[in-house]
């Protein structure tokens, strides 16, 4: 059963049944490679979201006049992966269950893996559109196969060729960027081709996966895997919007937010904002 937390993302407190859109956070960071500390991103999302306003004057539109309704974050089993996914996976499929869109905080990358388990069930012909710094199509990381360095590897091996789309990669092995040509669309650096993707799957259902770390790290510090040369906000702000009211989403992520590592608060009302702008595109 669906029930809505006490602490909510602004504007965010419709109950289950107006609700048209459900928000819940995995903190997790079980398999991160680098710095630590996305567990604690989905709260701060929470928390820090009411420094900003409800209203975007970029939509001309406002979150308290959307249907959308924040769970919280689910109680993960750390030290234990699969299971960590597993729960993520029921309560993905919980939400689409009853009609409604996933909208998870994450968390490190691979949290997405849960939810892309139960939306490909639910949707067997899904796409997946990925916004992200690094391409995360290792088979492995140190001998492991679930790590954040091989979440869209794993999302592929449920979908296949020609289903994944990623925009703005400007780290990765030599391999993975061979291995890409064969297998999925890779733009480099950027969000160039995103209408006309956006165009090709017009009416396929879509999986959307934004790992902030797409933004340059001078816009964005506070992540674990900084990566120098990535999107300004205004870019990654249009891209998000483009892709939440064209695409057919049926299910989405924001994940990658460490925000011990911005003493500043500027990363993770940054993350706000995206996710502001992201809820209001979809509620349209």
């Amino acid at each position: 059963m669906l029930n809505r937390n006490i602490e909510c993302f602004m504007g965010c407190d419709k109950e289950a049944a107006e609700a048209g859109i459900v928000l819940f956070g995995a903190p997790f960071d079980g398999t991160t490679s680098y710095r630590p500390g996305t567990r604690f991103g989905s709260s701060a999302i929470r928390r820090e979201s009411y420094g900003i306003e409800t209203y975007s004057p970029y939509q001309d539109t406002d979150l308290e006049d959307t249907a959308v309704m924040d769970t919280g974050d689910l109680e993960l089993c750390f030290g234990d992966t699969e299971k960590a996914l597993d729960q993520i996976q029921e309560r993905t499929q919980e939400i689409l269950d009853v009609g409604k869109l996933p909208f998870l905080l994450g968390g490190e990358h691979l949290v997405t893996l849960g939810a892309f388990r139960a939306a490909v069930q639910a949707y067997p012909e899904i796409h997946v559109i990925h916004f992200d710094a690094h391409a995360d199509l290792r088979d492995q990381y140190l001998a492991n196969p679930l790590s954040h360095a091989c979440v869209i590897r794993r999302c592929w091996e449920l979908v296949g060729d020609g289903k994944i789309f990623s925009f703005g990669i400007r780290s990765g092995e030599r391999e993975e960027f061979q291995w890409a040509k064969s297998h999925i669309s890779m733009q480099r650096f950027d969000f160039q081709g995103l209408e006309e993707t956006i165009r090709q799957i017009k009416g396929k259902p879509v999986y959307f996966t934004l790992d902030l770390d797409v933004l340059d790290p001078s816009v964005f510090p506070g992540t674990g895997t900084p990566e120098p040369g990535g999107v300004t906000f205004e870019e990654l702000r249009k891209a998000v919007t483009l892709v939440c009211s064209e695409a057919n989403v049926a299910a989405c992520d924001v994940n990658e937010l460490s925000p011990h590592f911005d003493p500043s608060g500027v990363s993770t009302v940054t993350a706000c904002k995206i996710v502001r702008e992201m809820l209001l595109a979809l509620s349209k």
